[in-house]
């Protein structure tokens, strides 16, 4: 029950909704509860008697019990849900938040399937128990208590029956409640492992289609789906085995009191409204009783979502701010690296093992290496996408964990390596950083990016919509869109990861001499193949295996560095041949 009570929490700002709705309940629970009596007097006094007024009046009684029973009611249920949807919200805006706040390392070990399940599926069911579970807790605990002590003033000695039938229905129930939550658990598991197969499946249809893969995707979603509805079914059994045991033994208390209570009248002890009352009141008894098995069943589904919901808000992000986080001031860009050791995960090996360097304001860097080597590791700790193991990165001397994360991000303009666009408008992606820029600064960030050309050819401009991850646009034309991104915020700081990888020559020649003044002044990271972009940087640094075991430029490193000159030789080189070729002859 601890992750349920945590979820009542979230219902202290709404605790007028939720005041209302239990006094709503408290007084159609009453309203309930005096049905049975008022029918026990229309029977020994207005037709056993008979007393024709008297069964008149009472009649119109219960029906104005019974409307002002259905008014709170129906303000019990409004309010409830009220104060649950509010709760809901909240907590889907939490999460979201937090999902937000958590650092790269965790999205690295995290399945997008399982985090939409957590935000909407296991977020509903704990909303359902607010709105539902808990105030049908309440108003059956409300029903049962009551009922319970009138069927004692009616007649005491039937009553003795609830002695014996109440605790043996609350441990049946807690018996399958007991086994349902771990099997909740895991049904909610397989349905976020589901949704991760259908978001995978969704994301890459054209490389599905393109490998003729359909139809084994459709079976490892069919395999998916299936052990998901296993143990739905496994689930549906236990609860079908649990209702009809109770039923069974709600049937056979109410054939003993009928049994008793009718000898109790033949022989004078029991009037026959009496009688009825308390069969009544034993069916208002039982009747929550069967309401708490449903209500058990709803209360371990939220038990095992809260849990769920919890993991997420409980997790400590790895890059964090510290309490006393000021903000970065303007930045000249003097960006360094002092022994500096990196690693994903605390038990992992070491992505950089004490790399130091120092980059001048306005310098040009350039980061080469093979795959792996740790170069876009290294342009991922500047903006503090990942915290350092060991050592520190500074900026103007400052270290980047002394900073507040706006402040610092907000000075660097990044170009990642997967490029990726939102659904909307050319133009509201390249104004994602700013959305206040006005027009002429985002023509002016993509005429930099050599955009503006091919997004002026299109029917509607800058106002093209790109569709879902930019899917209407070619590799090239998405990375210059992002390329303008980040130069509409006008950063210090410059990264680029492998920015000219999904563009063609011509193209990265126009790139290369757009950004060759906006540069100027700034200082620029780059990761790049080719030899154009590579051979003016200020600064190569050449890294393997996490180190930096060459640095200089370019014509310092063809001398004095080996790895350096055999890449040159096998992927730079023929770039440079291949350009300089006659047309004809390449």
């Amino acid at each position: 029950m601890r992750p349920l009570l945590r979820t009542l929490r979230f219902l202290r700002p709404y605790w007028a909704d939720a005041l209302g709705a239990f006094l709503s309940l408290l007084i159609s629970g009453g309203a309930g509860l005096a049905v049975p009596a008022l029918l026990q007097r229309a029977i020994d006094q207005g037709i056993v008697t008979p007393q024709l007024q008297v069964a008149i009046w009472t009649g119109l009684t219960i029906v104005g019990v019974a409307l002002a029973r259905s008014i709170f009611t129906f303000l019990q249920g409004f309010l409830s849900a009220r104060a649950s949807q509010s709760v809901a919200y909240d907590l889907r805006n939490r999460l979201y938040a937090k999902i937000q706040s958590l650092s790269f390392s965790y999205h690295d070990r995290a399945q997008t399937g399982q985090l939409l399940t957590r935000a909407t599926s296991d977020v509903e069911r704990v909303r359902m128990f607010i709105g539902m579970g808990l105030i049908h807790f309440l108003s059956a605990l409300v029903m049962m208590v009551g009922s319970l002590a009138l069927l004692f003033i009616t007649d005491w000695q039937l009553a003795l029956i609830m002695l014996v039938l109440t605790p043996l229905t609350m441990g049946v129930f807690a018996l399958f409640a007991s086994r349902a939550r771990p099997l909740f658990v895991e049904v909610q598991r397989r349905l976020g492992r589901l949704n991760t197969v259908l978001q995978e499946n969704l994301a890459g249809i054209r490389v599905v289609k393109a490998f003729v893969r359909e139809p084994h995707e459709a079976r490892r979603f069919g395999e998916t789906n299936r052990l998901l509805y296993e143990k739905s079914l496994e689930v549906g059994r236990l609860i079908s085995m649990a209702f009809p045991l109770i039923f069974l033994i709600a049937n056979l208390a109410t054939l003993v009191v009928i049994w008793a209570g009718g000898l109790q009248v033949i022989g004078g002890q029991l009037s026959v409204g009496q009688l009825v009352a308390f069969n009544n009141y034993l069916l208002m008894t039982m009747f929550p009783m069967m309401m708490l098995g449903a209500i058990l069943a709803m209360i371990s589904q939220a038990a095992a979502s809260a849990v769920r919901v919890f993991e997420i808000l409980d997790t400590r992000s790895e890059v964090k701010e510290a309490p006393d986080a000021r903000p970065m001031p303007p930045i000249e860009g003097r960006v360094g690296f002092e022994h500096v050791t990196f690693r994903y995960f605390e038990s992992g090996e070491d992505v950089l093992k004490e790399v130091s360097f120092d980059a001048e304001p306005g310098q040009k860097v350039a980061l080469l290496g093979a795959t792996g080597s740790g170069k876009s590791t290294i342009i991922n700790l500047i903006p503090r996408l990942y915290d350092v193991t060991e050592g520190r990165v500074t900026i103007d001397g400052i270290d980047v964990r002394e900073v507040t994360l706006e402040s610092l991000r907000r000075q660097i303009g990044i170009v990642l390596q997967e490029t990726t666009l939102f659904t909307g408008t050319i133009r509201e992606n390249i104004s994602f950083g700013r959305p206040e820029a006005t027009m002429e600064e985002v023509v002016a960030a993509a005429k930099a990016a050599a955009a503006h050309e091919f997004i002026t050819s299109f029917p509607d401009g800058y106002e093209t919509e790109v569709g879902e991850r930019g899917v209407t646009l070619s590799g090239g034309q998405k990375q210059r869109i992002a390329i303008a991104r980040a130069l509409l915020m006008d950063p210090r700081i410059l990264i680029l990861d492998d920015f000219t990888s999904s563009v063609d020559f011509e193209t990265e020649m126009q790139i290369e001499r757009a950004l060759a003044g906006l540069m100027e002044g700034r200082t620029s990271f780059v990761i790049a193949q080719r030899i154009s972009t590579v051979r003016r940087a200020d600064l190569i640094l050449v890294l393997d295996q996490g180190q930096i075991i060459a640095r200089g430029t370019h014509e310092e490193l063809l001398q004095e560095s080996p790895l350096y000159a055999e890449i040159y030789s096998s992927q730079l080189e023929p770039d440079v041949v291949e350009q300089a070729m006659p047309a004809e002859v390449a």
